[in-house]
């Protein structure tokens, strides 16, 4: 049997209850690179190993995606230049490039470092105004896409604006990349009490949606129980999964700009509690099966 042969179920083999809440968000639903991109990154990177095929295609019928939309994901990487092949007879195995396996440190880097550092604000903004003409929307997309991801928000068009200053090295790298620098002017000052800060924040971010998001994400993570290593793989996986969205969600405001009972808090204290108590099982139950499909 060649690994082509290989057939792997196209909804979650780990046997997870969908009423239970496990996927309250759902993988399978989701992008399947976003979901490759989560099982390199937990289990792939750290072992620095090559591994077959077959054992990403496994890993991800466990989590309900389909094995059609796998291989397309690993291909597509591939030719992102994020993986590479080896093949061994009729068999492929993948490492990471260089580039690949610097992209998941950075992720994780920002995964497992976002909101657990404090800093003093020096209540300093940075403010920048840009001007990309409506017909160029694929330049507007891809401006709004990296500044939000800097944590920036739009109170109005065309306005961008955080309560951090030392980002402004991050935005002007941004404008040059997207050829927008000369049409751009930018600020760094203190805030001129013309209206409440607060006007501004909610004109800027959406903190009422984004408080029920952590709120929700709390729910779930605390209300899941696997049982199986499998399980525990698939809630593993589905809980880095989600969690990898907030950093761009979330601007990080400092203390004194957000709600007193941020939920934000109890979020970082759910996933940090649930990682921790599945990490083990998951990276077994994941050493089961690259030895398996290994052999």
């Amino acid at each position: 049997m060649t690994e082509a042969d290989v057939q792997y179920p196209e909804s979650n083999a780990a046997g997870l209850e969908v009423d239970a809440g496990v996927r309250a968000f759902g993988i399978g639903s989701a992008s399947a690179r976003s979901a490759l991109l989560t099982i390199l990154g937990e289990f792939v990177r750290p072992r620095g190993q090559a591994v077959w095929t077959s054992a990403l295609l496994r890993a991800l019928a466990e989590i309900g995606v389909e094995q059609k939309a796998a291989r397309q994901a690993i291909s597509r990487m591939a030719q992102e230049g994020l993986l590479v092949s080896e093949r061994s007879g009729r068999r492929v195995r993948w490492s990471l490039t260089e580039e690949g396996a610097t992209l998941l440190r950075d992720g994780a880097d920002r995964i497992y470092g976002f909101l657990r550092a404090h800093r003093e604000w020096d209540e300093r903004w940075l403010v920048v105004t840009v001007a990309v003409p409506e017909a160029q929307r694929s330049l507007r997309h891809r401006l709004r896409t990296q500044l939000t991801w800097l944590g920036m928000g739009s109170p109005s068009p065309g306005l961008w604006v955080i309560p951090d200053a030392g980002k402004e090295d991050a935005v002007l790298a941004v404008l040059d990349e997207l050829g927008l620098r000369a049409k751009a002017f930018a600020w760094v000052g203190t805030w001129v009490p013309v209206d409440d800060v607060r006007t501004l924040i909610s004109a800027a971010w959406d903190l009422d949606e984004l408080a029920e998001k952590y709120r929700h994400f709390t729910d779930w993570t605390t209300g899941m129980a696997p049982l199986t290593s499998a399980e525990t793989f698939v809630a593993q996986v589905e809980l880095v999964h989600e969690w990898r969205r907030f950093p761009f969600l979330d601007p990080d405001l400092p203390a004194s700009l957000l709600p007193s009972d941020w939920p934000a808090v109890r979020a970082v204290d759910a996933f940090d509690a649930s990682h921790q108590r599945w990490h083990d099982t998951a990276q077994a139950q994941w050493d089961v099966w690259a030895e398996q499909e290994g052999g």
